[in-house]
């Protein structure tokens, strides 16, 4: 059952030096989320930023923090990013031993839980999860680096998934992450994406101008 679609700017790729302005600049062009990638430079080599930084954001920020974990292990963080402000939390398939549990975890603190696939995972390995998964995140790209572009065979999972979502009528939100820009989203909203991640076509330039320009194409649709 697809859902409201929605423009998820990443904060990796913005000016730290300006972060509150574009944030607002983002929120005044029409984003609903705002994506937060944490990496640990060992699930992925980048390291990026924590709950320290996250803290600071929230306070400065009202729209739902769409918080991607790309760490190892994260079960052992889940309390502390709840408390830091997540509104949605996603873990990766490929770094916990017992997804269900940990989605289940997620839930019992009131926030939505998501669940990432690198592309190398085969949309089959979630397929039995969908029930206890709010967020299935897809990555087009490989996790961990901005800027890449998305890998064309990625598109086939997000409609495989897409199909099971809609033929079963879960509530789950398909995103996905990874060389979205304004002159190919459409190829990711017709394969059943409803949740777009973008970092550097949000935040490279007029921010509240691209931010608008996406929702255009996201309302269109």
């Amino acid at each position: 059952m697809e859902g409201k679609r929605r423009l998820a700017p990443s904060i990796l790729a913005a000016d730290f030096m300006h972060l509150q302005d574009q944030i607002d600049a983002a929120k005044a062009g029409g984003a609903e989320y705002l994506h937060f990638d944490v990496m640990d430079g060992v699930f992925v080599p980048a390291i990026s930023f924590g709950m320290p930084v996250m803290k600071c954001v929230k306070k400065g920020c009202t729209l739902p923090l769409d918080v991607h974990l790309m760490i190892t292990q994260p079960e052992r963080y889940v309390t502390d990013f709840v408390r830091a402000g997540a509104d949605i939390l996603t873990v990766h398939y490929e770094a916990v031993k017992s997804p269900a549990r940990v989605l289940e975890e997620i839930r019992t603190w009131g926030v939505k839980a998501g669940l990432a696939i690198s592309p190398e995972t085969p949309g089959e390995e979630i397929r039995e999860l969908l029930p206890v998964i709010d967020q299935i995140t897809v990555m087009t790209v490989r996790p961990g680096f901005g800027g890449q572009t998305y890998i064309p065979e990625c598109i086939d999972k997000v409609r495989q998934i897409a199909g099971w979502v809609n033929e079963n009528d879960y509530a789950v939100d398909i995103e996905v992450d990874g060389g979205v820009k304004h002159d190919n989203v459409d190829i990711f909203l017709e394969a059943g994406a409803n949740v777009i991640v973008t970092g550097s076509a949000v935040f490279k330039g007029n921010v509240e101008e691209n931010v608008r320009i996406f929702m255009e194409k996201l309302i269109a649709q």
